[in-house]
């Protein structure tokens, strides 16, 4: 049962509530549902990228992941965070058979076999372990480095729509491989003052791998998580961030709600855990804005 506090956490996010304008101080747009593709592949790849841990990268992961599976789409999510939580948010188990990390230490072994399907149809993941945590080590002499993901990835994205990697808290080596082989880059964003220090440093990242590794990759946006509309906190920094960085501020926002750890302890989607509660629409809605720019097919 929703806590009573659930609701007004996420009322600024429903468009009966503020008809003309979003929490961002925006104009709301109510973004069609995507019609169904004809064919699958090849992916376009999307980091969830942020140093800052706790922001809701894995949570927005999984959560964006099975609202793109709703509308139809085939996703594989990358797991390449050490802590393997995208891997235990969706009830993987991650100590028998192959993980990331064997398939960075062997890019010539199938990736095909390292991919699990989830409880959601359409919807598969490459999982992780703690041994990722030694990867860096292992890489650190390797030839192209930084391109051992995406020569990885090369193998499967023919066979999905989407691949999302939810990277861990750090800018270090494996961060930059994600990095490298992206189309895009989605920046969850918690409205919290502390967070909002790093992203320029952050977006600084993004620009040197776009100079000197992968000129295609694009900023897709940032999304503000963790959003209260209560606190006049929460809406300083929502504000600081529009300010900054305008349109690339998505206009979807995703607020505080005790279902999102009640639906990991479930291994479990929120979109799935409790399909009516606004954070799974908010969600939907975030897979229906991406789908809209472009981001994702």
């Amino acid at each position: 049962m929703a806590r009573a506090d659930d609701t007004a956490l996420f009322a600024s996010t429903d468009s009966s509530a503020t008809p003309k304008l979003g929490p961002t101080g925006r104009p709301l747009h109510d973004f069609p549902t995507p019609p169904p593709l004809a064919g699958h592949g090849p992916a376009r790849i999307v980091s969830l990228c942020n140093q800052k841990g706790g922001v809701g990268k894995t949570t927005t992961t999984i959560s964006l992941a099975a609202a793109l599976a709703e509308y139809g789409r085939r996703v594989l999510v990358i797991d390449f965070d050490p802590q393997g939580a995208l891997s235990a948010g969706l009830g993987i188990g991650t100590h028998e058979g192959l993980t990331i990390y064997d398939l960075l230490l062997n890019p010539k072994r199938p990736a095909s076999e390292a991919i699990q399907q989830t409880r959601i149809p359409g919807l598969d993941i490459i999982p992780a372990n703690i041994d990722l945590s030694a990867a860096e080590v292992h890489l650190v002499n390797e030839v192209a480095r930084e391109q051992i993901l995406a020569r990885v990835l090369r193998q499967v994205t023919g066979d999905y729509d989407v691949v999302l990697i939810d990277c861990q808290p750090s800018l270090g080596l494996l961060t930059v491989n994600a990095l490298t082989a992206s189309h895009g880059v989605l920046i969850p964003l918690e409205c919290e003052f502390f967070a909002l220090r790093g992203v320029a440093l952050l977006i600084e990242t993004i620009e040197k791998v776009r100079d000197r590794l992968n000129p295609a990759i694009e900023l897709d946006g940032i999304l503000a998580t963790m959003f209260d509309s209560r606190t006049l906190h929460s809406r300083e920094v929502l504000e600081r961030v529009v300010e900054a960085f305008g349109d690339d501020v998505l206009e979807t926002v995703i607020g505080r709600t005790v279902k999102f750890p009640d639906a990991s302890v479930a291994g479990t989607p929120i979109t799935s855990f409790a399909p009516e509660h606004p954070a799974a629409k908010a969600y939907r809605q975030l897979a229906r804005e991406l789908v809209a720019r472009g981001a994702v097919a």
